[in-house]
């Protein structure tokens, strides 16, 4: 091995190393944040790597653990696409903030193995091209450990002893124990290294895991038949009594909208009008009320006391509990007379409450970040370390995208230097620039457009770009549905539609939701052409009837379930599409480590439609033959098949919308 070199960015200095490395990937913003992985996901690491002329080349990635450890390098390998494009898959074995970087060098072994197996068979310069093999080999021992050392030794001089057969002192550069060393310590000619590039490893649940939201006021609603009384709210305790059924389904993340005190000037009343009773709940996001801020817990629901109690019992569960962090106030919080320059004041004299035209929430005051920025910093900084301390894990961040950006950066990097276990989900259906922006800088997992994305088409782009290179920062959590969002694909759809759409949340994506009524197949909006639901239960208690005969409860058992024991489904970036030449078919596989599931729907919710589909074999793991044949197993039927490449298929949504095939069981 020769001296390093590296890129330099001094004037007059090239640029480059001796061997050029660029393009490197995942790098985020030119390494100025972190790309992202969780404990144990394997990722790709890719770069472009070329020299002058015909010299071959080796490259390999090399990781830096949290404590400091360089560990062995993993070779890559040209991708053989004449791009000179070269990768390598690595692991990163445990939370912490990691590092990689890229080296390459010019591999002199190989290049004189490559030119000594052309030349030696035709007779060409045969005693000069094994000499100079034999000097290559002795350099190559040179500072080697014992046993490598005297492998490559033996063969220096094997190719040296004039009085040997060419045939067998060739046959002996080809030893197995010769390559072996080699792999270990290569021989290393012009090393160049990039720069350490950072990686932020995260606990699973970063990117696996399946949520389910509810509102904790209509557990245990109860409404007066006599009309004597008006209706009371449920509690935290009375809403425990719900979540072993959402445990028994397979959930690992239960999701609370805001639990604090509800403000009451201009609290909406059902179906978000403006003329609300005195027993109308109003919506949990208009926080604050003279029973304190976002520090507290609602009076109906119980005390901080209770809120704890719901905390380990849900975690007794297998539940983590996940609460929303809603950075907005009634007119009635503590905030509004205790901090009035946090607000907007009006030519008036009013303070503006929230809008989007032509929409108004009288209800809701908007924080004003740039009055006094570190005040406010402070304040939200305490009130997340306040849950922290309440055994709160993981936070549903409501509207992200209307706060600054480095508001979001400070803080997540202050609570991720304390707390690197707790996880942040950002709610910002908004533009592209900003959802991407707000995961490169620190944002655990993302809300996406998965509930626009309906046809094939749309869900091949959408997933491709989110499980391709957006998948270095970006973790997508796929909700079928919102107290916001009802898609008209719902709405029209029927129960087909309900089940197709929780098959591909489940199965497209590591992280995965539900609002609660989804597996009821609630579906009936405001008026024609909203995505609002009929008394929503963002103004007025909901308590349901979760016994009925028709619940979609044992097909999301199922499919969680499958999630829970195929790691395959438990990874993003190996989602790979395959050809089926009906347009309201979508094919798609995941493979990790053996494990392959492969998944066929049909995304009309009306009709039945057939198909065929045209595997690419190797994604699956497979032979690329077109005679081969394999048995597939549907896991929501048991069905078995004998398929090869191209297979025909014929999904009925009201029957069975989709197969779920697995592999030789």
């Amino acid at each position: 091995m020769r001296g390093e070199s590296g890129n330099s960015q001094k004037t007059g200095i090239p640029r480059l190393g001796r061997v050029p490395i660029l393009d490197v990937f995942p790098v985020v913003g030119g390494g100025g944040w972190p790309a992202k992985a969780v404990a144990g996901e394997t990722i790709d690491v890719s770069a472009t790597v070329f020299r002058e002329g015909h010299e071959m080349l080796g490259a390999a990635v090399v990781l830096r653990t949290p404590d400091g450890e360089k560990l062995p390098g993993v070779r890559m390998s040209d991708t053989g696409e004449g791009l000179d494009r070269w990768t390598a898959r690595v692991t990163p074995t445990e939370p912490g903030t990691w590092a990689f970087r890229v080296e390459a060098w010019g591999d002199p072994v190989a290049h004189w193995l490559h030119d000594a197996e052309i030349k030696v068979p035709r007779g060409q310069d045969v005693d000069l091209v094994l000499a100079e093999g034999a000097l290559l080999f002795a350099r190559a021992a040179d500072g080697v450990p014992s046993k490598d050392r005297a492998t490559l030794d033996r063969l220096a001089r094997h190719l040296a002893d004039r009085t040997a057969p060419v045939a067998e002192r060739m046959e002996a550069a080809r030893d197995p124990d010769v390559a072996e060393a080699l792999e270990h310590y290569p021989l290393r000619d012009l090393l160049t290294v990039t720069e350490w590039f950072p990686l932020v490893v995260h606990r699973q649940r970063a990117l696996f895991g399946s949520w389910y939201e509810f509102f904790p006021r209509s557990e245990g609603a109860s409404f007066d038949p006599m009309g004597r009384r008006g209706p009371m709210s449920g509690t935290l305790r009375t809403a425990m009594k719900r979540l072993p059924a959402i445990a028994e389904m397979g959930f690992d993340v239960v999701y609370l909208p805001p639990v604090h005190p509800v403000g009451t000037t201009n609290r909406k009343g059902p179906n978000n009008t403006l003329d609300a009773g005195p027993y109308d709940p109003g919506t949990p996001w208009a926080i604050g009320s003279p029973d304190g801020g976002h520090d507290a817990v609602h009076p109906d629901l119980g005390t901080l006391d209770d809120f704890d109690a719901f905390v380990e019992y849900a975690n007794g569960q297998g539940l983590e509990v996940a609460l929303d962090l809603a950075l907005q106030c009634s007119p009635d919080h503590p905030w509004v007379t205790e901090h009035p320059e946090w607000f907007t004041t009006r030519a008036d004299g009013t303070i503006a409450y929230a809008e989007n035209p032509p929409k108004k929430y009288q209800d809701v005051y908007p924080l004003n970040f740039d009055n006094d920025p570190e005040g406010l910093a402070a304040e939200v900084r305490r009130i997340v370390h306040h849950w922290i301390d309440h055994g709160v894990r993981i936070f549903r961040v409501d509207n992200p995208h209307t706060k600054p950006v480095p508001f979001w950066e400070l803080l997540l990097a202050d609570v991720h230097a304390t707390h690197p276990d707790v996880l942040f989900l950002a709610e910002a259906f908004t533009r592209p620039a900003m959802m991407h922006t707000l995961a490169k800088i620190g944002f655990h997992q993302s809300y996406t457009y998965f509930t626009w994305k309906n046809s094939a088409d749309e869900l091949r782009e959408y997933m491709s770009e989110l499980a391709g290179p957006a998948a270095a920062y970006m973790r997508p959590n796929l909700f079928t549905n919102t107290p916001d969002i009802l898609h008209e694909y719902l709405q029209h759809g029927g129960r087909p539609a309900f089940v197709i759409r929780a098959v591909l949340a489940a199965l497209l994506s590591p992280t995965w939701g539900v609002y609660s009524g989804y597996e009821l197949c609630e579906n009936i909006p405001v008026r024609p052409g909203s995505e609002e639901y009929r008394d929503s239960e963002k103004y007025q208690y909901r308590p349901r009837d979760w016994d009925t005969a028709d619940t979609l409860a044992p097909l999301i058992t199922r499919l969680n379930t499958l999630r829970n024991t195929h790691p395959a489904l438990q990874q993003l970036r190996n989602l790979r599409f395959h050809t089926i030449d009906q347009p309201e078919f979508l094919a798609f596989s995941k493979r990790h480590a053996g494990d392959v599931v492969l998944v066929i729907v049909n995304l009309n919710p009306h009709q039945a439609r057939e198909a065929t589909v045209h595997l690419d074999l190797p994604a699956l793991g497979l032979p690329d033959d077109p005679d081969h044949s394999f048995t597939v197993t549907d896991q929501l039927d048991g069905a078995a098949y004998t398929w090869r490449r191209s297979n025909y298929v014929r999904l009925d949504p009201h029957v069975q919308p989709a197969h779920i095939l697995t592999f030789g069981e």
